[in-house]
């Protein structure tokens, strides 16, 4: 059965290597069930729920994926989109969770709608892929810049805007350690420098009385807070003062989605072997179609946006080349969702170390872009810089689609099959002066 659903041998692979594969890939990404909460929980949602949707959801989108795909990518809710959820959405915007919880199920609805009339291939192709680039290394950014504020790393100042915060403090301590732990075990090669990172600084965090007294209840009714919260409704109400912000919301959560995963997937595929000779991916609109559905589903459970995980071609590395590691890091993440309560017991400084770590990563795709050539490297700066210091993903997407099309534009280099670049830029010229007059 398993050969005929996965093609195991046409592959070159075996059932032993898949599971070990998977297993890897697990463990390179586990850490998102400890992140995801302690990010989406300063949102006001409940913190074991959230756990217990993280499981839901990647257990269900990398199940999907395998077995509708039959890729070996795993799929979790989004670093940097779970940030925007809670830091700009909620925090910023003032909306209540289960709104941002509409509009992330909404750009689910989009993103599968756009796949299925074949608009997606538009848009892909009117982005300039260094800006793929820019904003996956900007959402590092704006991931890591959270990581040094939680811990206590960096502070407001008045005179500065930020500086240097007093390192003595139980809290920077802590997260110092974490730091340095985890950079170690990743210099090390261990698969699960992250997730040990995290417990061990968590440990530490809770013995000098940083974290929660007791153990939580563990009451599998209260995984269930977050479930069908989502507020539709909301999140569709134009009329109100919000509406445009609403809208933009719902375009940031499928814009960044779409970059994120058309980035992780030819990265991964590339490594996997299984890109076409004429440099196509292979059921493409069946991975897409996953992604959009593991949204959906992310949303109705009670988390932000869920995304293909890079963390992916760890399995690849191990001889993953099928579906069948898909299935098997889905499995484990829906045995995870057993121990979801546990996760009220981790403090949050425990994940600042690991936001720090992984924006670093998400640096990498920076080597792609070509700083010698102006009308490439101004808008992928101009992305890359606004997205961490305005604390927006829209604004850094806005900056770099606006620039390369005006650039473009001086250059004599625009062309009648650029009118969707250009119909963005002026849409969010729109926007500035929108916000300007706001």
């Amino acid at each position: 059965m398993l050969e005929r659903i996965f093609g195991l041998k046409a592959h070159g692979t075996s059932f032993r290597t898949e599971v070990l594969a998977g297993f890897t890939t697990f463990l390179t990404m586990a850490y998102i069930v400890v992140v995801n909460p302690a990010i989406l929980g300063q949102a006001g949602m409940p913190v074991a729920a959230v756990a217990a949707a993280t499981c839901l959801a990647a257990g269900f989108g990398s199940i999907l994926m395998g077995l509708a795909a039959n890729y070996p990518l795993a799929l979790a809710p989004g670093m940097g989109l779970n940030a925007y959820f809670t830091f700009t959405v909620v925090k910023g915007m003032g909306l209540p969770w289960e709104t941002a919880l509409g509009a992330v199920f909404l750009s689910g609805v989009a993103f599968l709608v756009l796949t299925l009339i074949g608009v997606r291939q538009l848009i892909v192709a009117a982005i300039p892929r260094p800006l793929f680039s820019a904003v996956a290394a900007g959402v590092g950014l704006f991931i890591a810049f959270i990581g040094l504020k939680e811990a206590g790393i960096i502070v407001a100042n008045p005179a500065t805007t930020v500086a240097l915060g007093d390192l003595t403090t139980p809290t920077a301590a802590v997260a110092i350690l974490g730091l340095v732990l985890i950079a170690a075990l990743q210099a090390w090669r261990l698969r699960a420098a992250i997730l040990i990172g995290v417990l061990v600084t968590g440990a530490a965090a809770w013995g000098l009385g940083l974290g929660p007294v007791g153990a939580p209840a563990y009451n599998l009714a209260d995984l269930g807070a977050t479930a069908f919260k989502l507020d539709v409704p909301a999140a569709l109400n134009l009329q109100s003062g919000l509406g445009l912000a609403l809208a933009e919301i719902v375009f940031v959560f499928l814009f960044v989605d779409l970059f994120d995963n058309v980035g992780t997937l030819v990265a991964v595929s590339k490594k996997a072997g299984l890109v076409a000779k004429d440099g196509s991916i292979p059921r493409l609109n069946r991975i897409l179609l996953a992604d959009s559905a593991a949204t959906m589903v992310g949303a109705v459970a009670g988390t932000s946006t869920v995304v293909s995980y890079i963390e992916s071609a760890a399995g690849v590395t191990a001889g993953g080349r099928t579906g069948l590691t898909a299935v098997v890091v889905g499995l484990l993440f829906l045995v995870t969702l057993l121990f979801a309560p546990l996760v009220q017991m981790i403090p949050t400084v425990a994940a600042a170390p690991a936001l720090i770590l992984v924006g670093a990563m998400m640096i990498g795709g920076l080597v792609d872009i070509d700083w010698s050539e102006p009308t490439v490297a101004i808008p992928a700066f101009l992305t890359l810089i606004t997205i961490p210091l305005t604390f927006s993903i829209a604004n850094g997407l806005a900056f770099g689609i606006t620039s390369y099309a005006i650039l473009k534009l001086l250059r004599g280099q625009a062309s009648r099959s650029d009118w969707l670049l250009f119909l963005l830029a002026a849409l969010f010229i729109v926007r500035f002066i929108y916000l300007a007059k706001g």
